[in-house]
């Protein structure tokens, strides 16, 4: 391998670790999935590392050890100045833009860690637990299906259930999933407070499970239980959605109800709770 193909190989591996370092940035910046993010980071580390070891590979391969047969005495000063202009006419230009790529890859590296880092730090929609303490529900806000149907209380019979979503929000986005069941009023128990957020035996609950966000989709119609399919919590319907079996420990966020002037079912306002999973700072 000539000496220019020797220091040229490595340049090629830090340039590719800065790019692939850059796209670890970008996937992040652009809330790419996590294969993405582990690609792009692995490609970065794996040309840094490839490149170390061509430039090694490169400095063991010099010219062969040897011994020159030479008189005992100071260098001669043609010797000495012919071997300072080798030295600094070819290798350290080389050396020089091998280190600078280096640095180059190094620092890409370094910022892009910067990005998931940022998450850590407060930001203005806030830390996740103030995230998860307000939803899209307020007061007024419309419930719809996750078609945009208007749903009205007779729209729900006793026994069934129906997930809700706000008028107008996103449902690929889960925070403010809420199921609608309807049971008998006289059935309920729930806190004093909490009496005038049911409309006509509807009461509506967080769809997320306070153990590990879990979808809560399974109703028990005779027992007015709702299961959790993940990790098997159970949460009692008519006595505030509260835990009864399983690793969850905190009730279901319970929303309070109302109607509109022409008939729609709506929140009051925001659930009781953070909603998904308690530890993000659930409190009540």
């Amino acid at each position: 391998m000539s000496s220019r193909g020797s220091a040229s190989a490595p340049v090629v591996c830090f340039a590719l670790g800065t790019l692939s370092a850059i796209g670890f940035a970008v996937s992040y910046g652009f809330d790419l999935s996590t294969p993405y993010l582990g690609l792009t980071s692995g490609l970065a580390f794996a040309f840094i590392a490839l490149g170390l070891a061509l430039w090694a590979s490169s400095i063991d391969k010099a010219e062969p050890e040897y011994v020159e047969e030479r008189e005992v005495g100071p260098t001669p000063s043609s010797e000495f100045e012919a071997f300072h202009r080798a030295l600094t006419t070819s290798p350290i230009p080389r050396a020089r833009l091998l280190w600078s790529m280096l640095g180059v890859s190094f620092g890409a590296v370094g910022l892009a860690a910067l990005f998931p880092l940022r998450s850590l730090f407060p930001n203005p929609g806030g830390s996740p637990d103030k995230l998860l303490a307000t939803t899209a529900w307020h007061k007024g806000r419309l419930m719809t299906t996750e078609e945009g149907i208007y749903i009205r209380p007779d729209d729900l019979e006793t026994g069934s259930v129906m997930t809700a979503f706000p008028e107008g929000y996103d449902t690929r986005i889960a925070e403010a999933a809420t199921l609608l069941i309807r049971v008998q009023p006289d059935e309920l128990v729930l806190p004093p407070s909490r009496q005038d957020w049911v409309v006509d035996g509807i009461v509506a609950y967080s769809k997320l499970c306070t153990h590990a966000g879990c979808p809560v989709g399974l109703y028990a119609q005779e027992s007015h239980l709702l299961l959790c399919p993940c990790h098997h919590s159970i949460f009692d319907v008519l006595r505030g959605a509260q835990p009864v079996e399983g690793p969850a420990a905190h009730p279901l966020p319970q929303l309070p109800l109302g109607v509109s002037e022409n008939g729609f079912l709506m929140a009051e306002g925001d659930f009781s709770g953070p909603v998904g999973a308690a530890w993000w700072g659930y409190e009540s």
